[in-house]
Formats: structure tokens, C-alpha cells, sequence
């Protein structure tokens, strides 16, 4: 399975970087209600994982907040292979402004 991999250097400090990525995540879900199904996060402390649907795709990975780094995990499917490095290159560009 494909995977997205990133990593995100930030001088937030962990519980501001954790806040403005579960804003966004909060946010995401009402902007894309009608893009995105079954969307479903879980944190344990400063790692958080997550499952959706985008296009009838499966999508999943995980996040671990650091104290001056955000690393992202995703894993595609193999049918969104041909997309990698544009997803990629979006969420790497959209973690950039969001943590900056």
C-alpha cells in the first residue's frame, strides 16, 4: 500500500500545534461533508490516528506531535497511487501554513 509520509518542522509547542490541527480536522468535516464519509480520529496524548473515505477511497495513518515537529503518516490506496506526490505535496504545503 502507498504512503504518504511528512514532516513538518513548527515553533509552536505541542499543545498549540495539537490545537490548530484539531481545528483544522473540526473544520475539514464540515467543509467536506459531502467529499468525505465515515471520517473517525482517536488521540492518545500527542499521537492521533485517522480513517476516511475520500471518493470512495480508503484513506488512514496516523500523526505524532513532537515538540518542534508534526510528522504525518497516510496510507492510500493503491488505486490513488497515480496522485501521490500531488496529495502529497498539498498536505506538505497545508501543514507548512498551518503550523507556521
Amino acid at each position: 500500500m502507498p504512503s504518504i509520509k511528512v514532516s513538518v518542522p513548527h515553533q509552536l509547542g505541542v499543545d498549540e500545534a495539537k490545537q490548530r490541527i484539531m481545528r483544522l480536522l473540526s473544520e475539514a468535516k464540515g467543509q467536506m461533508g459531502n467529499k468525505v464519509s465515515d471520517l473517525e480520529e482517536s488521540w492518545t496524548n500527542n499521537r492521533g490516528t485517522f480513517r476516511f473515505k475520500a471518493m470512495g477511497f480508503a484513506v488512514s495513518g496516523h500523526l505524532q506531535i513532537e515538540v518542534d515537529t508534526v510528522n504525518v503518516e497516510a496510507n492510500l490506496p493503491f488505486a490513488a497511487l497515480p496522485f501521490k506526490n500531488r496529495l502529497e505535496g498539498d498536505l506538505l504545503k497545508k501543514a507548512r501554513d498551518l503550523l507556521s
